[in-house]
């Protein structure tokens, strides 16, 4: 497990990395309009432009993730300023198993495991789909 400071200096690189553009423009397109509701929602989604801002937004949480699964992050650290990993998979967490099935890959498996540890996830990601969907 790694200490607070080290924690902490991972979180920052973390952070600093969101704040590049594009990935600004990804995270903000993924929040804000993707919003499958079935895995053949998520399959036409692949088929558009946009799909890139999903592979980004979703594969940087996945690594983020990686990182408390395998100890280099301290889970309550991560926990306390990673809430946007929440509404990113709240727009598949509902569908998880069939779209693994579909895509015959593992996918998002380390924010699932992170989400699963998380105090009050499922009710937070619940109240987000539905705030979404407003």
């Amino acid at each position: 497990m790694s200490t607070p400071h080290e924690s902490a200096q991972l979180l920052i690189s973390l952070y600093d990395l969101r704040r590049e553009e594009k990935m600004r423009e990804a995270r903000h397109w993924v929040v804000r309009s993707f919003h499958p509701d079935s895995v053949e929602d998520f399959r036409a989604t692949m088929k558009t432009d946009e799909f890139t801002y999903v592979r980004q937004v979703m594969s940087y949480w996945d690594m983020a993730a990686s990182f408390v699964v395998h100890g280099a992050i301290i889970p309550e650290m991560f926990q306390a300023v990673s809430g946007e990993m929440l509404a990113a998979y709240c727009k598949v967490e509902h569908m998880i198993d069939e779209l693994r099935e579909d895509q015959k890959v593992m996918l998002y498996k380390n924010i699932e495991e992170v989400a699963a540890d998380w105090p009050m996830a499922k009710k937070r990601m619940s109240h987000m789909r539905e705030y979404f969907k407003s």
